[in-house]
């Protein structure tokens, strides 16, 4: 096989493209049934159902993964992605290490998942936690873990909380 393939385009401007970019293009076309069709039967991501009903799952765990963007939100929001963005790589690397640090500085007190948003220069990490008797070991981990982070990450930190008496009050639905 040959490296290059010359295509002929819009008369005499030859077009020269490598042949491995030209193997993932596809040319059938589909239409919105085929694709409803399938999507049905797609299973990553799901909740396999149990028969007496005794699977708990809060809001975002109850969407498939498809409605992200329409019914459920990203965990992690931010804009390094974007065309001429630099710190892609940078931003999911510090996005695990701020998920790992919160779950293994709150350890059990944490109900949720964190959810973190890059607003400007600075981050907001959003998470439900399960309070104590005494709220001085909560406004201690709360700063310590803002003036870490702040730290570590060299942009300012807000840590958000909202308490939940029970974890079964996240419960959404059982399945």
């Amino acid at each position: 096989m040959a490296a290059l393939m010359t295509l002929r385009k819009l008369g005499s401007f030859p077009l020269t493209i490598p042949y491995v970019a030209l193997r993932g293009i596809s040319t059938t076309c589909t239409n919105a049934a085929t694709v409803n069709k399938n999507r049905l039967h797609v299973r990553v991501g799901r909740f396999k159902p149990s028969k007496d009903k005794s699977i708990a799952l809060t809001y975002d765990e109850s969407k498939p993964p498809y409605k992200i963007g329409l019914e459920k939100a990203w965990n992690s929001w931010n804009t390094s992605n974007l065309k001429g963005e630099t710190r892609m790589s940078e931003t999911l690397t510090d996005d695990v290490f701020i998920q790992n640090f919160l779950k293994g500085t709150w350890g059990l007190m944490q109900a949720s998942d964190v959810v973190i948003k890059r607003r400007h220069n600075m981050i907001h990490i959003f998470m439900h936690i399960l309070p104590k008797r005494d709220l001085q070991p909560i406004y201690f981990l709360l700063g310590y873990s803002e003036e870490l982070l702040s730290s570590l990450l060299k942009c300012p930190v807000k840590l958000e909380l909202q308490s939940v008496q029970k974890p079964r009050d996240l419960i959404f639905k059982y399945i």
